[in-house]
């Protein structure tokens, strides 16, 4: 934790402090000389005794290398803002200040929608029938519509045919989604679940959908409309007709119907230069394809409801170069689709934030034709596993370890001349895949919550599973606004800037402040973000492209990033698909300038995106669109995953930690990959011995903790108890003096006391006098800053004042030889970590006993450890319960007192480990 405290501290005094302390834990010299103000303190008001006497010292030896003290820091060096405006609102206060519902956009309606029938604006009736679903989770059961529980009961829905009793299912909103999840794995169809909240961002939710009646895919210049069964038959006929008038418009240059497809083929653009970039968006492309499907089904949700209704599917890497074409250097798979969308005309939609659930079942009217009573019905292949017998040979990435660097060195070559700004490259990781798919989304979306979850069957043996963490782009009808009523906003949030997650809450907060204080990670983001602006500048209203919220944090399963978020409002003779083409792909997969790094990936990656760094999600019908890059996806194509994973390029980049951050974005997914393909350990562990109990080095003993007034005690009782120690508190004074006598009389003497810290001096609470009850009973003791102090004092030490008060401060201590023995109670830390400091006193090093050895000093030589030579005593200057000092290493602390620091309570004398106390395996162990 140390390394990233104190580097994002250095970047945020602008380097304008010199440390020398190595930030690889190594210190780079001796300890230097201190010289301490001498001064006689002044009596506190509550004060119990007379004065203290600091005297000035000069703390060095012989045996180390004298320089001058380290610079004082200025904790004031970065200056904070105590006034200013008023912010700007977040996307949910901005809704409800307009009127609108107070919800996280993108989610389902706040209850179920209403149905009926409606006609589309290309002439297709439509009837929506809308029936609750009962929700079901954990130990939730409730039904979304009041006081009719029955109609949440009466239906059941198509997708638990052949389900029943015997799969193990409960009725209700579980059982939906996790026989969907099965299903999926030999039926097309598609999930989409949102499972990681943000407020006006993000909330959760779940749909999906099996046996779609439409299928609609693409490649190149070619697209096909194909009916999966019978209710898609009765669609062909409005599709064809809304393909003739593409074809009519000059807009297509074939159109074919035979049996279940419909066959067509765009006709190539315009000339670069004979049309306006404002029109790029509007050329011939399969866009044209898609909104002329979303223009013959489009309806209006405020009157009909929020239906969800619209095509659900993924968007190709390659379709980018329709819209920005470039030189292919790359072979492609003839077979590799651009575009793959289902029309979807049953599904079940669970708000999770508002514990509802319902189901959407549509029929479609055309002239004469219904699908009135058609089966919901379609193909069913089962998945089939990776075999190598049968199977062609792959390898199992597309870029040799190591090579990733070289395209890196490219890179910044072209950042120096100018050609570039940025560039995102990648590399594609493969593994066999034999578990089925569902088992594979089952535990990403166990280990990876996301707000872009998704489980696809594309059909032809290809899947896609994915937890991608970023929004491409959203767009929504907006009421009330500043442009006009019911203008389209457009959002999206750059990802750019990223960090391991550390062990725990307090490592995450320091690593967060070194990606914040990071200005190559800044500058990342910076340029995605400006990009980004200028792709919604090309088609948004003069003054609405906005950034609402800059740098803001969002914590993954391993990792944490920086994200931006930007609106902006459609003029109005543009809409959500042009705003899709406009942002095709995010400058976050492919750099800046975009044309030229679009190129440049092509030029220097090793094998064809197929669907890595497109899109996947809904074009709405009603105008709306939801859509997420295809970040953090397994693709399954013939039994084999791929996992692709890329890092963002400047010129400040440093080749292998680009290399290294490919593959630690790839890992959550690879490890995924490899925990679906083992059997449950739960399962294949249920006959197994339990496993015996840990115990910890306080079990069976008892401890004092000797409150000395501080404001953190019961927190350092805390820690204490969880090494499994009985401790009980008790405020200084005879009187706690009396009670740990008396115990001691009656047989139960503790096994340690704690001295906690507390103000003042040691004086003031005759610390001397509980060590001497300590030493006369043979009873350990363990002290905290005060305690520290107080054992200083005690037996005949020193005491200084600081020239700067270290209150609530972090500051890095380096072991002494003799703090790195094995019976030391730092054994098994690093030899440098970082503690927090609370004190102004401080214990003269010079003026120590040689009887207390010092264990830990800071880098300028303030005392921070001590422990007696022969007695059973040590002691810390710095707080090892609070948040600055890593849980993991103030734990270890406190256990190694307890094991080290022992007594010989038969004949009453006390020892110190490495005189008889603590086993082999005690000293070794690092816990």
């Amino acid at each position: 934790m140390a390394r990233y405290r104190f580097a994002a501290l250095s970047a945020a005094l602008g380097l304008l402090i010199s440390l020398s302390f190595d930030l690889d834990g190594k210190h780079d010299g001796g300890f230097a000389r201190t010289t301490t103000v001498a001064f006689t303190a002044p009596r506190r008001p509550l004060s119990r005794s007379g004065n203290v006497r600091f005297t000035m010292t000069s703390t060095s030896s012989s045996a180390e290398t004298e320089r001058p003290p380290p610079a004082a820091v200025d904790y004031n060096a970065v200056h904070v803002a105590k006034e200013g405006g008023a912010g700007v609102k977040s996307a949910s206060e901005m809704m409800a200040a307009n009127g609108a519902p107070s919800r996280s956009l993108g989610a389902p309606p706040p209850r179920p929608p209403r149905g009926g029938t409606f006609v589309t604006a290309g002439g297709v009736t439509v009837d929506a029938n809308v029936r609750p679903l009962r929700y079901t989770h954990g130990d939730i059961d409730t039904c979304s519509v009041a006081d009719d529980d029955e109609q949440c009961e009466n239906y059941v829905s198509s997708f638990f045919e052949d389900g029943g009793e015997e799969s193990g299912l409960e009725w209700g909103s579980d059982g939906a989604i996790e026989r969907l999840v099965d299903l999926l794995d030999h039926r097309r169809g598609a999930l989409l679940t949102s499972s990681y909240e943000f407020p006006g961002r993000y909330a959760r939710w779940s749909l999906g959908f099996v046996d779609p009646p439409l299928e609609v895919s693409g490649t190149g210049d070619r697209c096909k409309i194909s009916a999966l069964n019978s209710r898609g038959r009765v669609l062909l006929d409005p599709v064809l007709d809304a393909m003739g008038k593409l074809l009519d418009g000059g807009i297509l240059s074939d159109v074919v119907h035979e049996g279940d497809v419909i066959d067509v083929r765009v006709a190539p653009p315009a000339e670069v230069g004979s049309f306006s970039e404002e029109e790029r968006s509007r050329q011939p492309s399969l866009f044209s394809v898609v909104r002329a499907l979303v223009d013959l089904f489009s309806y209006d949700s405020d009157e009909s409801g929020d239906l969800q209704l619209g095509l659900y599917g993924a968007f190709g890497y390659d379709l980018t170069f329709q819209f920005e074409p470039i030189d292919l250097a790359q072979e492609r798979d003839p077979n590799q689709r651009d575009l793959l969308l289902y029309l979807a005309d049953e599904l079940v939609v669970v708000d999770q934030s508002r514990n509802s659930a319902w189901t959407v079942s549509l029929d479609f009217s055309y002239g004469e034709k219904s699908t009135r009573g058609l089966p919901h019905e379609g193909s069913s292949v089962a998945f089939r596993p990776y075999d190598e017998k049968n199977s062609k040979e792959f390898s199992s990435r597309d870029t040799p370890e190591g090579d990733f660097t070289k395209s890196v060195d490219v890179a910044k070559g072209e950042f120096k001349l100018g050609n570039l700004f940025e560039a995102v490259l990648s590399q594609t990781f493969r593994k066999p895949l034999a578990a089925p798919p569902s088992r594979l989304f089952r535990t990403l979306r166990s280990r990876n919550p996301s707000p872009y979850g998704f489980f696809f069957n594309l059909g032809e043996d290809e899947y896609l599973v994915g937890a991608s963490p970023e929004m491409f782009v959203r767009c929504e009808k907006v009421v009330q606004n500043d442009y006009r009523p019911g203008a389209l906003r457009v959002e999206t949030c750059p990802i750019s800037g990223t960090v391991a997650r550390g062990i725990d809450a307090l490592e995450d907060a320091a690593r967060v402040k070194s990606l914040i204080m990071n200005l190559k990670e800044e500058s990342e983001l910076t340029m995605c973000t400006d990009v980004d602006r200028n792709d919604k500048s090309r088609i948004c209203e003069p003054g609405s492209v906005k950034v609402i919220g800059r740098r803001q944090i969002e914590m993954y399963s391993r990792l944490i990033h920086t994200v931006d978020h930007v609106e902006g409002y459609l003029r109005p003779e543009f809409d959500a698909l042009d705003a899709f083409l406009c942002h095709t792909w995010a400058v976050t997969v492919t750099g800046a300038p975009k044309t030229w790094a679009i190129q440049f990936v092509e030029d220097n990656e090793r094998s064809p995106r197929c669907w890595y760094g497109g899109a996947v999600g809904l074009v709405g019908f009603d105008g709306s669109m939801n859509t997420g890059l295809t970040l953090r996806t397994v693709r399954v194509k013939d039994g084999v995953a791929e996992v692709r994973a890329g890092a963002t390029l400047l010129y400040d980049s440093d080749p292998e930690a680009e290399e290294m951050e490919t593959e630690l974005k790839a890992s959550a997914m690879l490890d995924a990959i490899d925990a679906s393909a083992r059997e449950s350990e739960e399962d294949a562990n249920d006959d197994a011995a339990p496993a015996p109990l840990n115990r910890g080095p306080g079990e069976g003993k008892s401890i004092i903790l000797v409150d000395h007034e501080d404001s953190f005690v019961h927190t350092l009782g805390n820690y204490l108890r969880q090494t499994g120690a009985e401790v009980t508190t008790l405020r200084s004074g005879p009187s706690a003096l009396r009670a740990i006598q008396k115990l001691v009389d009656d047989g139960n003497g503790p096994d340690m006391v704690v001295l906690s810290p507390g103000p003042g001096n040691p004086t003031d609470f005759e610390l001397s006098k509980t060590l001497s009850l300590l030493e006369e009973n043979g009873i350990p003791g363990f002290g905290v800053c005060l305690g520290l102090q107080g054992m200083v004092e005690h037996f005949g030490g020193e005491l200084g004042v600081l020239g700067y008060p270290m209150h609530g401060k972090p500051s890095p201590i380096t072991l002494t030889e003799t703090g790195q023995s094995s019976d030391s109670i730092f054994s098994g830390l690093p030899d440098t970590f970082e503690v927090a400091r609370y004190h102004s006193l401080h214990g003269l090093r010079d003026k120590l006993p040689p009887c207390l050895d010092t264990t830990a000093l800071t880098e300028d030589g303030i005392v921070m450890g001590i422990q007696h030579a022969t007695l059973p005593y040590a002691a810390v200057q710095f707080h090892p319960e609070s948040i600055l000092t890593s849980p993991a290493h103030g734990m270890t602390i406190l256990k190694n007192a307890l094991r080290f620091l022992s007594s010989n309570k038969e004949g009453g004398a006390a020892a110190v480990a490495g005189g008889g106390g603590g086993s082999e395996d005690e000293v070794n162990d690092k816990d």
